[in-house]
């Protein structure tokens, strides 16, 4: 027989081993929601962007969100733009704007 308090402890200690286990894309599209993109918007840049940046310059994009502006509920593509151009990374602004423009085309 389990006892109740062993599970009442496993479930948030599972629940926090798979937050371990999120894919880069998933945390890119996590973050790029947070920063105020739509949520397909986001999901397709991520799915994009994931593969053509390195860790470090996904962990950069995460800090997007910092720039938020909270009295606006979602955040234009192109102020998106501007806050990634200001990251003064070429690859990651050249990727960025590739994967917006085709994922705005649908």
């Amino acid at each position: 027989m389990i006892r109740p308090s062993l599970v009442a402890l496993s479930l948030p200690l599972a629940a926090l081993l798979l937050t371990g286990c999120a894919t880069p894309e998933a945390r890119l599209r996590a973050g790029l929601v947070d920063a105020g993109l739509s949520r397909p918007m986001a999901a397709c840049m991520a799915e994009r962007m994931a593969d053509r940046l390195s860790l470090l310059q996904l962990k950069r994009l995460g800090s997007l969100a910092n720039f938020k502006d909270e009295s606006l509920r979602t955040m234009s593509t192109e102020r998106f733009l501007r806050n990634v151009r200001a990251l003064e990374d070429p690859e990651i602004l050249a990727v960025a704007t590739t994967s917006a423009g085709i994922c705005a085309l649908g």
